[in-house]
């Protein structure tokens, strides 16, 4: 009697668990599963805004394999993200390294070089193209006062991908300096005072002390920072709408036109897909590589 009294108070513990996750559950299901569900339900569809949704199948992938348009995007978005993650990396392990010694008005300086981070997307991309225009933008005017020729700057299909690139770098440069100057904060100082006893400089600490320590933290930088480049979207749309041409065009670009341009929403749901299947698999080479890093050191 007492064992039966023991598991039924036991199930109804467990019960009243379950009325607190619930809603939790509900939340995930309706925001993530269900429209990712749905997503891939209308990729199987052929369907245009306003006309009827016919099943095809795979034919709407078939479709992205043959589509040279859209075949173009994939280099051009790993193109943008390689620049938009390198750079960032580089300049912010260098303004951890300089923002991690002391100084007068330390404090000062770091909010100011982190304040880009607080603004919107769309704000600094409106700035940015009164910046690069050919003629009347300052980014020119001042190239010309040290001798160096004006650039195009995103009016030309060459220099387009990197200027984009460069508007990233300027915005997020600041989080990559957080996450590495958080990493420094934590490291011990026994190594540091070892290696000044063996009369090692400054570099020689930063390549076989300081660079392997942060490591694991510089690839939480990365990961976050590769997915984040992958799907941006309102730098580039703002600043240059994919042109000039298609010279600009990610995968974000193409999917947005083939949505809501050409209102081809079925042929649009498999782009998701397929970005989905590039971002989960960027993802989880970097997590590899960040575990392999973290049982190495």
């Amino acid at each position: 009697m007492a064992l039966a009294s023991h598991r039924k108070k036991g199930y109804s513990r467990q019960n009243a668990y379950l009325w607190f996750i619930a809603p939790a559950v509900l939340a995930i299901f309706a925001v993530i599963v269900f429209p990712w569900v749905y997503t891939l339900w209308m990729s199987l569809h052929d369907w245009q805004i306003g006309g009827k949704s016919e099943f095809v199948g795979i034919e709407n992938f078939v479709k992205l394999a043959t589509d040279a348009r859209f075949l173009s995007t994939i280099p051009r978005t790993l193109y943008f993200t390689l620049l938009s993650v390198l750079l960032p990396v580089v300049l912010g392990v260098f303004a951890a390294e300089v923002f991690h010694q002391k100084f007068p008005l330390r404090g000062l300086v770091r909010g100011i070089y982190i304040a880009p981070m607080m603004a919107t997307p769309v704000a600094i991309a409106l700035v940015f193209t009164m910046m690069f225009h050919p003629q009347l933008g300052v980014l020119n005017y001042f190239l010309t006062l040290v001798g160096i020729p004006k650039s195009l700057w995103v009016y030309s299909a060459d220099t387009v991908i990197p200027t984009l690139a460069l508007v990233e770098v300027w915005q997020w440069t600041p989080l990559v300096m957080l996450i590495v100057l958080g990493a420094l904060a934590s490291l011990p100082t026994e190594p540091y005072e070892s290696a000044l006893i063996d009369g090692a400089n400054q570099w020689q600490m930063f390549r076989y002390i300081t660079f392997p320590l942060i490591l694991p933290f510089l690839m939480i930088a990365v990961i976050i920072r590769t997915i984040d480049a992958l799907k941006s979207f309102d730098i580039i749309y703002v600043i240059s709408q994919g042109g000039p041409g298609t010279a600009s065009e990610t995968i974000n670009i193409f999917l947005y036109l083939q949505a809501f341009s050409f209102l081809r929403i079925g042929h649009a749901s498999a782009v998701v897909v397929v970005f989905f299947v590039i971002i989960l698999a960027l993802a989880i080479i970097l997590l590899v590589a960040r575990e392999r890093l973290r049982w190495n050191r």
